[in-house]
């Protein structure tokens, strides 16, 4: 049993130092060779998580089974419900949330309508001026016209109404 705990030790430690050290460049090197390993299922099956379930359960197991006179049955449901425990923390408390920290700055046009704009280069009351609008992480220029035939100054703020051939139509933003 020893084997086996000391197995998932070493294990998950060589699989986060190799992962950290030259996990890019070995995925890069493969171009994407490797991708097959990949699991597809629920989300909760990260590679992270799931190592450092393994890793926890195999010091866990070797602590219990050298410092406490429990016996194998004892000792090996112990160290699964630490590493059980460890691996789903990991997946809520750091993979999760950086998952959810990514940004991205894609968008659709027909997403523009509602948001707040600050006209760049003025809009004449029957022409088209630009107006920039902040999307995710990035700024985005825009073609725009007024929705009721008003001049807009540069620096006004206003709210897109709607998005027409890909020209926003805005109207001045009065709070």
């Amino acid at each position: 049993m020893e084997v086996l705990l000391l197995s998932c030790l070493f294990g998950g430690i060589f699989f986060a130092l190799i992962s950290v050290i030259i996990g890019d460049w070995l995925s890069m090197a493969l171009g994407g060779l490797l991708d097959f390993l990949s699991i597809d299922g629920h989300p909760v099956l990260q590679p992270t998580a799931i190592v450092s379930g393994v890793t926890v359960f195999g010091g866990a197991g070797l602590l219990l089974e050298r410092h406490t006179a429990f016996n194998s049955a004892m000792v090996i449901l112990l160290a699964a419900g630490c590493g059980l425990i460890i691996g789903i923390s990991v997946y809520f408390f750091y993979i999760l949330p950086m998952e959810r920290s990514e940004n991205s700055s894609g968008y659709s046009m027909n997403q523009l309508a509602g948001m707040i704009a600050e006209v760049l280069v003025p809009i004449p009351a029957a022409g088209y001026g630009e107006v920039i609008v902040k999307i995710g992480a990035g700024r985005s220029n825009h073609i725009a016209a007024s929705n009721e035939n008003h001049e807009l100054p540069a620096g006004a703020r206003v709210v897109i109404v709607e998005v027409k051939e890909h020209i926003v139509i805005v109207c001045k933003l009065d709070l």
